[in-house]
């Protein structure tokens, strides 16, 4: 395979496409806020805010967000965390011609959840999902890389998915790529410990 095909991905609007293992599939395919199912899956979560800045679009983003290719975008990249564990690593671009009344928060997000304020916001429409395996050469397995400082096998293959929002006139893309401790987390039990009325 070619350095030029590695730097893209194949997105496909059905996850049977990218064959992922039964766990990963699980939340892959997961409706609702990630934020929120991440948070039912640990005693802590956090957002680890890698950068936010202009950099150029990727490749195989550019024609999802109808630009052209080597165009410009306000793009975003946090680690989230469960207990302190890496488990997903998030890019997120704008087109620069997106406006503050747009995204009206995603300039002063820090180190807080996109996603806790995208699906609570009526004003905003979600696109659907697409799925792909991310390889190496691809840049967000670099990014993901250098972010955890991990050495990974050349034949590792990060699973992702992508959804587009819509806000006004603005669209905002974001890519979630699944890192492997994910597949191991198991919701917390909540369940209230029986209290004793006895007297």
């Amino acid at each position: 395979m070619s350095g030029a095909s590695l730097r893209q991905a194949l997105w496909h609007p059905h996850v049977n496409r990218v064959n992922a293992p039964a766990p990963l599939r699980d939340w892959l395919t997961s409706g609702g806020s990630l934020t929120a199912r991440l948070m039912a899956h640990g005693e802590a979560f956090r957002v680890q805010r890698l950068h936010q800045r202009r950099a150029p679009c990727l490749a195989d983003e550019a024609g999802a967000l109808h630009l052209p290719r080597a165009v410009q975008v306000l793009e975003r990249e946090v680690l989230l965390r469960c207990d302190d564990t890496p488990v997903v690593f998030a890019h997120t671009v704008v087109p620069l011609s997106a406006t503050a009344s747009d995204w009206p928060l995603f300039g002063g997000l820090g180190e807080r959840s996109l996603g806790s304020t995208l699906f609570y916001d009526p004003q905003v429409a979600r696109g659907e999902l697409e799925f792909a395996r991310i390889r190496a050469g691809h840049p967000l397995m670099e990014r993901a890389r250098a972010a955890l400082d991990l050495e990974l096998a050349g034949d590792t293959v990060l699973y992702a998915r992508r959804c587009l929002y819509r806000r006004h006139r603005g669209v905002l893309l974001v890519t979630e790529v699944f890192l492997p401790p994910v597949a191991a987390l198991a919701r917390r039990d909540v369940t209230p410990a029986p209290t004793n009325n006895t007297k």
